[in-house]
C-alpha cells in the first residue's frame, strides 16, 4: 500500500485504507483447464467487480494496467505479473514490479498513456475523487475494460480480492492455492503466540509528530494486531485516528511500533521525544520499525505482516 512528502503520503494512505474488497464470480460459458498451469481458457465470460458492474471479457486478458500496489502484488503472487504493462509509482514489490512503466502516482493516472498502451483490462480502485472516477469512465468510454476493486480492510476481503483477480485471469485454482498458503502462514504464527496469556499492549504509529495518527478498530492493521495476539491500546477508536502525545503517554504501551518510512530512523525519533520517558516502551527501548509496505498493503503478504508484528513483540517465541 513510499518516500514522499508527509501530507501527500498520508492522503494516499488514507485513500488506500478506506477501501473494502469483496468479490463474486459469474459463471462462464466455456472453460477448459490446462493441466500444465491450471489456466482456464474462457470465451465470453463475465466477472462482477466491486461497483457491481459485470465486466465481460472475450478472452483472458494478456495485458494489464494495475492502479494499486496491493493488486500488483496479487497479480505477481498469482504468477501473471509479467502481463502488467502499467503500474503506479509505489509498485515496488516484487523487484520485477519496479521495471514496469509508471502510469499513476496512486492518486491520479495518465489516461493518455494508458490509452496508448491499450491494455486488455485496467484493474482500478472503486473509491476516489470525482476527477478520478471521471477519468475511469473516460477509459471505459474509449473502449478500455475497467475492473474496479476496493482495497481490503480485513483478511477475508484480501481473500476475496485474490479470488476476483484470479477469476478475471482464468486461474481460479491458483487463487485458491494462494489463499490456502496465506492462511497456513498466519496459522503458523498464531501457533507460536497462542499461549501468551496476557497480550502486550502496543501502540502503532503510522504518522509522526506533529500530526500523530494511529490505527483503531475497523482497520486492516487491527486485524493484523489481533492475529499476532497483541493488544492495541487505541482499539477503542475507530478507523484511522489522530491522537495527541498526551494520549499515548496516558496509554503507557509496552511496545511501540512505527510504520513511518519517510523519516530518518523513526524509532530513534520516538525514543528521543520529550516527556515520553515515563512510557514503559521507551524505558525498555521497545520501539521498532515495521516495514510499511508489508504491514499497510492489503495483499498476499498479510501472513508476513502478522509474523513481523509477532516477532517484534514476542521475539523470544521465534528463536
Amino acid at each position: 500500500m513510499k518516500k514522499m512528502l508527509k501530507l501527500q503520503w498520508l492522503s494516499v494512505l488514507m485513500l488506500a485504507l478506506v477501501l473494502v474488497g469483496c468479490g463474486t464470480k459469474e459463471d462462464t460459458n466455456k472453460k477448459t483447464v490446462s493441466k500444465e498451469d491450471q489456466q482456464v481458457e474462457k470465451t465470453s465470460y463475465k466477472v462482477k467487480d466491486d461497483r457491481g458492474v459485470e465486466v465481460e471479457f472475450a478472452a483472458v486478458p494478456k495485458t494489464i494496467v494495475s492502479l494499486q500496489p496491493s493488486n500488483t502484488e496479487i497479480l505477481f503472487a498469482l504468477g501473471v505479473g509479467d502481463k502488467i504493462v502499467g503500474a503506479t509509482e509505489f509498485d515496488t514489490y516484487p523487484e520485477e514490479a519496479q521495471k514496469i512503466e509508471r502510469v499513476s502516482d496512486s492518486v491520479k493516472f495518465n489516461s493518455e498513456r494508458i490509452l496508448t498502451l491499450k491494455p486488455d483490462v485496467v484493474i482500478a480502485y472503486t473509491t476516489g475523487n470525482e476527477e478520478t472516477l471521471t477519468a475511469l469512465k473516460g477509459l471505459e468510454d474509449a473502449g478500455i475494460k475497467v475492473f474496479a476493486i476496493q482495497s481490503a480492510t480485513s483478511f477475508d476481503d484480501v481473500y476475496g480480492d485474490i479470488q476476483q483477480i484470479a477469476t478475471v485471469m482464468g486461474i481460479e485454482n491458483k487463487g485458491d492455492k494462494l489463499n490456502e498458503d496465506i492462511k497456513a502462514k498466519i496459522a503458523e504464527v498464531q501457533a507460536k503466540v497462542k499461549d501468551v496469556k496476557t497480550p502486550k499492549n502496543i501502540y502503532l504509529e503510522i504518522s509522526p509528530k506533529p500530526d500523530i495518527y494511529t490505527a483503531g478498530s475497523g482497520t486492516f492493521q487491527q486485524e493484523i494486531l489481533n492475529a499476532a495476539n497483541v493488544k492495541n491500546v487505541f482499539d477503542n477508536l475507530q478507523s484511522w485516528a489522530k491522537v495527541s502525545e498526551e494520549d499515548v503517554i496516558a496509554k503507557n504501551p509496552d511496545v511501540i511500533l512505527t510504520t513511518v518510512n519517510y523519516a530518518k530512523d523513526p524509532a530513534a525519533e520516538i525514543l528521543s521525544r520529550d516527556g515520553w520517558n515515563t512510557i514503559t516502551a521507551i524505558q525498555n527501548k521497545a520501539v521498532y520499525y515495521i516495514d510499511t509496505d508489508v504491514s499497510n498493503r492489503p495483499g498476499p503478504r498479510i501472513g508476513e505482516a502478522v509474523e513481523l508484528i509477532a516477532k517484534a513483540v514476542y521475539p523470544e517465541l521465534f528463536k
